[in-house]
Order: C-alpha cells, then sequence, then structure tokens
C-alpha cells in the first residue's frame, strides 16, 4: 500500500523560471513546482509547445499529491535554445512520405535533454509524463535510459511504427504549409489548428485559447524550429520491440477522437509495455481539457504508486 500522504492545505510553491546547461550549447528553460522533497516528476511537452503549455493549475495539483513537478521548453521552443541548423519544410515531405530525412536531431537527443536535466536537477530518476512528442520523448528515455525512470505515463503519443497513430489527412496540408509572420498570424493559425484538433466533447473556451496562443508567442515561437521538432518525429525509429524490455509501472492515456495522433497509437503502445495501463477517453482530441485534470493526476499518482 501507498504511504499516506500528508493534508496539503497551501498552494503549491512555484519557482522562478530558470535555465539548465545540457550540452552542446543548449540551454533548457524549467520551472518547479510542490516540495523538493517529494516524488520527482517531469513533464514534457509536445511539438512546438512551450513548457506553459502544461497548465499551471494542472502543475498544482499534480503537486498537491505528492509530486515535485518540473516541466521545461524543449530545445527550439519557448524560451530554450534555438538550435543553429537549417531546415526546410520541403524536407518534411520526404519525411512524411519516407520516414527518412537530414534531421538536425533525433528523438535520442531530446531524450538526452531530459535526462541532462535531470543530472542538472540532482536527480538519479523521476516520474515522466509525455505528451504527443512529450510522449515519443519520454519512451525513448525509458528505453534508452531505463535507471532514470521510476513510472512512465505517456499521453496522445504512439511508439513511432509507421503503421499506427497516424494523422488525419485534413491536417498534412496545415502542418507542412510555411508560417505566416507575426503576432496575429501565429494567433490566427494557433486557433484554427486547435479547433481542428481540440476535444469535441470538452471544447475549449476561445478566449482562453486566443490568450494562451498570444502567450506562446510572446514566450518565443519558431518556425524552423517546429520543423526540425517535426523532422525528428518523423524520422524516430520503431521503439515496440524495447519497449517490451520495460519493467516500470506505465500508463497510457489518449482520447478516442484524436486527430493528430491516431489512438491506435495509444493502445499500440499500451500494448507493448508489460503490465501498461490504457485509459482511453472517448471524445478526447490531441489536447488536456481542464475538466479532466482531475482524472490525469489521480491516474498519474495512481502509476506512480506502483512504482512504491
Amino acid at each position: 500500500m501507498p504511504e499516506s500522504r500528508p493534508d496539503r492545505t497551501q498552494p503549491p510553491v512555484a519557482s522562478d523560471e530558470l535555465r539548465a546547461p545540457v550540452g552542446n550549447e543548449v540551454e533548457l528553460c524549467y520551472q518547479t513546482f510542490g516540495d523538493p522533497d517529494d516524488d520527482p516528476l517531469l513533464l514534457v511537452m509536445g511539438l512546438s509547445g512551450p513548457m506553459t503549455w502544461w497548465d499551471q493549475v494542472f502543475c498544482e495539483q499534480l503537486a498537491s499529491t505528492g509530486f515535485h513537478v518540473v516541466r521545461y521548453d524543449n530545445r527550439d521552443a519557448g524560451k530554450s535554445s534555438r538550435i543553429a541548423a537549417p531546415a526546410r519544410p520541403d524536407q518534411l515531405v520526404k519525411a512524411f512520405a519516407t520516414g527518412r530525412a537530414n534531421a538536425p536531431y533525433t528523438m535520442s537527443d531530446l531524450a538526452g535533454d531530459a535526462v541532462a536535466l535531470l543530472d542538472h536537477l540532482g536527480l538519479e530518476s523521476a516520474h515522466l509524463v509525455g505528451v504527443s512528442m512529450g510522449g515519443m520523448i519520454s519512451q525513448t528515455v525509458a528505453v534508452e535510459h531505463p535507471s532514470r525512470v521510476r513510472s512512465l505515463t505517456s499521453i496522445s503519443s504512439t511508439t513511432g511504427r509507421r503503421t499506427v497513430g497516424w494523422q488525419h489527412p485534413s491536417l498534412l496540408p496545415r502542418l507542412i504549409a510555411p508560417r505566416r509572420a507575426g503576432r496575429d498570424a501565429y494567433v490566427e493559425t494557433s486557433l484554427a489548428m486547435w479547433s481542428l484538433i481540440g476535444s469535441a466533447a470538452y471544447p475549449s473556451d476561445p478566449d482562453a485559447l486566443r490568450t494562451r496562443a498570444e502567450t506562446t508567442f510572446d514566450r518565443g515561437v519558431s518556425a524552423s524550429g517546429a520543423v526540425r521538432q517535426m523532422l525528428a518525429i518523423l524520422t524516430q525509429d520503431d521503439r515496440t520491440t524495447r519497449l517490451r524490455s520495460l519493467r516500470v509501472p506505465a500508463l497510457v492515456i489518449h482520447g478516442t477522437a484524436d486527430k493528430m495522433v491516431h489512438v491506435s497509437g495509444g493502445r499500440s503502445t499500451a500494448a507493448a509495455i508489460p503490465g501498461a495501463e490504457l485509459v482511453t477517453i472517448d471524445g478526447m482530441g490531441h489536447d488536456l481539457p481542464p475538466e479532466l485534470f482531475g482524472t490525469f493526476v489521480e491516474a498519474i499518482r495512481r502509476t506512480a504508486d506502483r512504482a512504491s
């Protein structure tokens, strides 16, 4: 049985935004929530998303259950380092078609960033929670650095196998289209995309979406960085065989209405990891609806408690 946890009546303390050098001239911007003596939990965001896409309320709810929560900007997102390497949108067409392209960095490199952040924080291991590309990164950490992972939660993600977790065909033109410059253009493009991939059963407040898009732009966006991240996704290896070797508690959450990563990706991930729990949510798309925060937090805590 898991240990009883103290009653936490005060809001978890949030740190300032901090910076961690992780090698190869890359610095990651990160922030923590809660008591450093609690169970370490690393949140890994998806494509082009800054750490603030992990809603602060969600982070506080996780911290209130006994986690020391760490969220961070991946390289080429938010306030973390931009990579000095060319990335052309036309490369994406080849990568979509063949799974091969000259990617400036790989999923293993992104997983290495996460491990280096744990090193910077003095953490031998942590519970990992990743969404979309962040789920791919977290899975890669688990198979390449298994001693660093206490439990694994993969949300709206896939194994890297090209026959599962595909995008809805209607999204491809938007994913490879040139990005228009400027704040207003970014906001309008973002709103249009989330209207396609968000949760129909849990519709987002339009004003909240607009505010998030404005905040994201102000935090820092990179069109070439998005291409570099997409190339890492499209050229990733199939992790299915290596996922079968995992011996950590695992949770897979996926929406049945996900157009960005088909639910087959989540089902295949859960099938590959021994003992993984699969939670499918009807009507959930490729976002993290606030109405489901409680469901996510309870399931993540339950999975982490299996590790102890």
